[in-house]
């Protein structure tokens, strides 16, 4: 019998351990207290306990910061809640500037999301996305700064290129824990330029933004994309869920958490039990044969 591969539920991220799977935050704004607490309730259920957000979540919604208050809010009307989860969250977007990742604005940043989510420790701090004004000596003096003012306890990155995160690196005298890139069956950029290579070597963890790409994978609908190639995938993915009796959203997080990085989806769903059946990712044998198959139906041709 062909082995399937490993699709281990916990890793090491920095100083945390972790579940396989996140749960992002990003549409919490304007969620009133109990639909959130029913939806971080069905996250830790299945060991989803990397909770992630970002102070830009809700801008030009219900406004900049709209996701962390709520989230503060949840925190501060759930005694106990707090110490159950891994807290990610995220800063250096600035509409209309658009970036800002200057030391004085960092740790400025850093402070309103501690205030908005009632918190007095950011477990995981990342810069949202590169500033090209902003040299890496000074991001990592930022990040350093908030360290050792115990204010984060671990930094990282998110849409960085490999030679953005190295210069980072190279500044700041401890290892950065964590980056979040966009990868799917659908998203292969990490997987060839060298992003998913970087986290095995230096430990990073990698956190898969948009890892159903923004949901085409589990509706088969494409957002405007290549109609055919997503075709092609799904049907690779749906010869997987039938052989496991499972769903083919399950089968698009299992392909990602085969792969040897580690990598730690971020589901988005505001369907608690959406939410619950994400764990069913983790009971699906997917075989190496079966993994290069959805990859290779992504690529369009055979692995040379």
């Amino acid at each position: 019998m062909t082995p399937s591969l490993d699709l281990s539920r916990r890793r090491k991220l920095g100083s945390f351990e972790v579940g396989r799977l996140a749960y992002g935050c990003w549409r919490f704004a304007g969620t009133a207290v109990e639909d959130a607490r029913a939806k971080l309730e069905a996250a830790l259920e299945i060991g989803a306990s990397l909770i992630d957000t970002a102070d830009i979540y809700g801008y030009g919604e219900t406004g900049f910061g709209e996701a962390e208050e709520r989230l503060g809010d949840l925190f501060a009307a759930t005694p106990g809640l707090r110490e159950k989860v891994t807290l990610v969250t995220k800063g250096g977007i600035t509409p209309p500037a658009p970036y800002n990742s200057g030391k004085e604005y960092l740790i400025s940043a850093a402070e309103a999301s501690l205030t908005r989510l009632k918190t007095d420790v950011i477990d995981i701090y990342l810069i949202h996305r590169p500033d090209l004004l902003s040299a890496p000596e000074e991001v990592a003096d930022a990040l350093a700064t908030l360290r050792a003012e115990g204010k984060i306890r671990e930094a990282g990155v998110s849409n960085y290129t490999v030679a953005q995160t190295r210069a980072l690196q190279s500044f700041i005298d401890f290892p950065l824990a964590a980056m979040q890139p966009e990868i799917s069956a659908l998203t292969l950029d990490a997987l060839f330029d060298g992003t998913l290579d970087l986290a095995l070597e230096c430990g990073l963890t990698p956190m898969a933004w948009s890892p159903l790409a923004g949901g085409a994978l589990a509706t088969g609908r494409a957002n405007g994309g290549d109609e055919a190639r997503l075709v092609r995938i799904v049907e690779a993915l749906d010869a997987i869920a039938a052989e496991n009796e499972t769903g083919r959203d399950a089968v698009g997080l299992a392909w990602l958490l085969a792969h040897p990085a580690g990598i730690i989806p971020i589901v988005g769903s505001q369907n608690p039990e959406r939410i619950r059946a994400a764990s069913a990712a983790f009971d699906v044998k997917i075989t190496r044969r079966q993994w290069y198959g959805v990859l290779e139906a992504s690529l369009g041709a055979p692995m040379p």
